[in-house]
């Protein structure tokens, strides 16, 4: 084992290094001829390594250890997954301003602009982690990627509204896709770069947040789908009429379908970020997801600022005025329902960030004994 080791993490009191076949963990500054803890060289036992590692370990010493050059295919890859993040996040600036859905740009409509300058933003932190690398690559690859899988029916809906209606795709909407393609094409470069992780089934205590998580997705997803926005008008006389709009099933089928891809979207990435080991990776997958649903609910907000025209009710704007009809805007229950379930994922995402607090002295301190009797790789467990 002496041979052949390499030291991957360095803490105050421990190492954590890759020998031959195995993960393990040794006191720091002290070479010893075994590990005192191994485990297999698999994705499940780069987990099982790090957990342990990171829960033995004093907070906020763990660093990662560069010993010579970063691997040139490595450092490739990372610099492409960035390229493309990059061109992707200037294509979509680029495709703002030229007309999109119903020849105006997305520059032109705030409740059009915000969203989509989301989605760019998140995409840019994506390629501002990649850069940095180590763990925060990793986070930066699966935020990213959380967007583009959410985002992904936004896209095409708006391509077959356009298509559903007999028009060429618009300028805006090309480089909007292209950069779209760009963004995810990055994300899942950066994300072949290894460790990116290992699905993993919960431990018990985790199972209740797990659960909430699911139905709290299962919740926005559904409350997504009816009318948010509400319009009343008002005559001089005091009598009003209603309309809401916005309801997902009441648009051409393959608008629906991007709508749907919506909504199944999120509910598996936030089944995926659930199961996602190490969990903070997890709440990066969960938080690229979340940031576009939040996205929409701040365009309905900001739609209420925008002015409202009679001809939703059949009136023309001259005869309204004349007769001094008035129209406000507002927002359904549905749309409240849906911020509290996108709330609860928020809450549960940055719960994922903590660190478990571990109780007892198999948390905070290794084995007493060490055992120097070599084992074969993936017949040896950690000693509680």
């Amino acid at each position: 084992m002496r041979k052949n080791v390499t030291t991957l993490y360095r803490g105050a009191r421990y190492e954590l290094r890759r020998g031959q076949g195995c993960y393990g963990i040794w006191p720091a500054g002290e070479p010893q001829a075994l590990p005192f803890e191994r485990w297999p060289e698999t994705p499940e036992g780069w987990y099982g390594a790090w957990s342990r590692f990171a829960s033995i370990e004093v907070p906020g010493t763990i660093a990662q250890v560069r010993e010579g050059a970063v691997p040139v295919m490595t450092r490739t890859r990372q610099l492409v997954a960035v390229a493309l993040l990059a061109i992707g996040v200037g294509c979509g600036i680029a495709g703002l301003f030229p007309s999109y859905v119903g020849g105006a740009s997305l520059a032109s409509t705030a409740e059009e602009l915000v969203p989509h300058a989301i989605y760019l933003a998140v995409w840019t932190a994506s390629a501002g982690l990649i850069l940095l690398g180590g763990a925060r690559l990793r986070a930066g690859a699966l935020l990213g990627l959380g967007t583009s899988i959410v985002t992904f029916g936004f896209f095409f809906a708006d391509a077959a509204a356009i298509a559903g209606g007999g028009a060429h795709l618009a300028a805006g909407l090309v480089l909007g896709l292209a950069g779209w393609l760009a963004c995810t094409a990055g994300s899942a470069v950066a994300l072949q770069l290894p460790p990116a992780g290992v699905l993993g089934r919960p431990e018990g205590h985790e199972t209740g947040a797990v659960l909430a998580l699911v139905l709290a997705a299962l919740g926005a997803a559904i409350a997504f789908a009816p009318s948010w926005d509400s319009f009343t008008l008002k005559t001089a006389a005091g009598v009003t009429q209603s309309i809401t709009e916005g309801n997902a099933f009441a648009n051409p089928g393959l608008v629906i379908a991007g709508d749907v891809a919506v909504m199944v979207a999120l509910v598996a990435v936030a089944v995926v970020a659930a199961l996602w080991r190490p969990v903070r990776l997890g709440a990066a997958l969960l938080a690229g997801a979340i940031i576009p649903m939040a996205a929409e609910a701040i365009s309905a907000i900001v739609q209420l600022s925008e002015p409202i025209s009679p001809t939703m009710f059949g009136i023309l704007p001259a005869a309204a005025a004349q007769a001094g009809l008035t129209i406000s805007a507002g927002l359904t229950p549905a749309f409240w329902i849906y911020c509290g379930f996108v709330v609860v994922m928020v809450v549960i995402c940055a719960r994922m960030l903590i660190p478990p607090r571990r109780v007892g002295p198999a948390a905070t301190t290794p084995p007493a004994t060490l055992d120097a009797t070599p084992q074969a790789a993936g017949t040896y467990s950690p000693q509680p």
